[in-house]
């Protein structure tokens, strides 16, 4: 009866040890995928948050505009090319559209100029979404026009602020996005950071 080789006794018993450390490896991959997420995406399983970031924050800003409003029947009032500002100490959210003001009545040319509308967030159970909160005007600036002319362009301003701000959505949970390991969660407390929105998420 013939004999293997030590040499090839060492090949074979390496083979099975190595598939064994490469099955190993994928289980504990796949085991490392399965705690992540169950992973939802942007949900933090080590924070307990949901996160946005500032881009996928002014993407859903973007879906507002461009729109048109009609002040005191007679202005029309173009809104474009909105940019947020995160405000991390104030815990709040700058929206800055460019405007441009044109007059129905007079044969003069539109005037052009910025406004910058602050907001906070809430969460609405019943949309269970993320909402701008409280909408206001922080800066108006218009070219051409006098200070005297201020109160009437805050108050489209404050026009704007509440035609297409006041409590427009930044995301919308789906349901499945509101069970975290089988147990249904509701999103609570949320912070503005420098790059983006933490949304806590508590266990019902």
């Amino acid at each position: 009866m013939s004999s293997i080789p030590s040499h090839g006794r060492r090949r074979g018993l390496r083979r099975p040890l190595a598939a064994t450390a490469t099955a190993a490896a994928l289980g504990l991959g796949a085991g490392l995928a399965v705690l992540s997420g169950a992973a939802i995406a942007g949900y933090n399983i080590w924070t307990g948050e949901y996160t946005f970031t500032k881009q996928e924050l002014q993407r859903a800003v973007e879906g507002r505009f461009p729109a048109t409003l009609r002040y005191a029947q007679v202005l029309d009032v173009r809104l474009t090319r909105p940019r947020l500002t995160l405000d991390a100490a104030g815990n709040r959210i700058t929206t800055q559209v460019d405007a441009q003001l044109t007059n129905s009545l007079l044969p003069a040319p539109p005037i052009n100029g910025t406004l910058a509308l602050n907001s906070g967030l809430r969460y609405d159970p019943v949309k269970r979404a993320v909402l701008l909160d409280n909408p206001t005007v922080e800066q108006v600036q218009v070219d051409g026009v006098p200070d005297q002319y201020s109160a009437q362009l805050n108050a489209v301003g404050n026009l704007v602020a509440q035609e297409l701000l006041k409590d427009y959505p930044l995301h919308t949970f789906k349901p499945e996005e509101l069970q975290v390991n089988g147990k249904q969660v509701e999103p609570g407390a949320i912070t503005v950071t420098e790059d983006g929105i933490a949304v806590k998420i508590d266990t019902k």
